[in-house]
C-alpha cells in the first residue's frame, strides 16, 4: 500500500475513535508529517483523498476540518440507508451506475421465497455516499413487479425506499445478515481502494404487508466508516451500524 494510503487510512481510524473531536481540526500538515515522518507532499497527498472520500474538508487559511461523526441505528428498526442518515441530520446520496433486467438467480428466487413476479429482475448497482463521501457500494435486484417504478426514478434518487412509499410501495419486514469479504478487482476500483482490502458485507431482503418480496440488496460497506455492533443482555440483544 502506498504510504499516504496508509495515512489516510489511520487518520479516518483516528476520526472514527473521536481523537479530533475536541477542535474539529486535523493538525497542521507540518505536524502530521513529523508525526508520520514523511514528507508534507505524502501528507498532501493522504489529505486530498480523504477529502475525496469526504472525511475531512480543506478550511482556507486554517488547516482541514473534520466532517466524519458516529452514528449508530438499530437493525430491529426497519430503515433504509437514507432514512437512519437523514434522521441523524446528514446527507445520503446516490448514484446508479448500472442498471439492467436479467433473469433471476437461483439464489434469488429462493431469497424471495419464490413468489410472483420473480423469472425476471431489475438489478440496479448504485455507489452510496454519507455527506459527499463514498461509504457503500450498494447491488440490489428488484422483482419485475416493481422494476417498472424503480426504472422511473432519477439515477441520483438519494432514497429509494422512500420514492416508493410514496407511490405506496412500503416496506414492513426483512431480512439481514453480515458478514466480511475481501473487495474483488471492480469493487475496489469503485470504492477507490486495493483489491483483497476488507469489505463489511450485508445481503438483506425486503418484503410488503402481503408478504410479496420488494428488493434483495448485496451492500458492500468501506470498514474503516462502517461498523455494526451487537449488544447483549438477558433480555436480548440490539444490532446497530455505526459511521466511523
Amino acid at each position: 500500500m502506498h504510504r499516504y494510503r496508509e495515512i489516510a487510512r489511520d487518520l479516518t481510524i483516528q476520526i472514527a475513535e473521536g481523537a479530533f473531536d475536541a477542535t474539529g481540526m486535523l493538525p497542521s500538515e507540518a505536524h502530521l508529517a513529523a508525526d508520520y515522518e514523511v514528507s508534507r507532499g505524502t501528507v498532501r497527498n493522504a489529505l486530498v483523498l480523504m477529502a475525496r472520500q469526504g472525511a475531512i474538508a480543506p478550511r482556507r487559511g486554517s488547516g482541514w476540518l473534520v466532517r466524519t461523526t458516529v452514528q449508530s441505528q438499530r437493525f430491529s428498526e426497519m430503515r433504509s440507508f437514507a432514512q437512519w442518515a437523514t434522521s441523524r441530520g446528514m446527507e445520503p446520496g446516490g448514484h446508479v451506475l448500472t442498471q439492467q433486467r436479467r433473469p433471476a438467480t437461483a439464489t434469488e428466487v429462493r431469497r424471495f421465497r419464490g413468489g410472483r413476479g420473480i423469472g425476471e429482475v431489475l438489478e440496479v448497482v448504485r455507489l452510496r455516499s454519507l455527506n459527499g463521501r463514498v461509504v457503500m457500494l450498494e447491488r440490489t435486484a428488484y422483482p419485475s413487479w416493481i422494476a417498472p417504478i424503480v426504472e422511473e426514478l432519477s439515477p441520483d434518487e438519494p432514497s429509494v425506499v422512500g420514492a416508493l412509499e410514496s407511490r405506496g410501495v412500503r416496506m414492513v419486514s426483512g431480512e439481514q445478515s453480515i458478514d466480511a469479504i475481501a473487495a474483488p478487482s471492480e469493487d475496489a476500483r469503485l470504492l477507490d481502494v486495493r483489491r483483497s482490502s476488507p469489505l463489511l458485507r450485508v445481503n438483506r431482503v425486503s418484503y410488503s404487508a402481503d408478504g410479496r418480496a420488494i428488493e434483495a440488496g448485496d451492500d458492500r460497506y468501506l470498514p474503516d466508516v462502517m461498523s455494526f455492533q451487537m449488544q447483549a443482555s438477558l433480555q436480548g440483544y440490539s444490532l446497530t451500524r455505526e459511521l466511523g
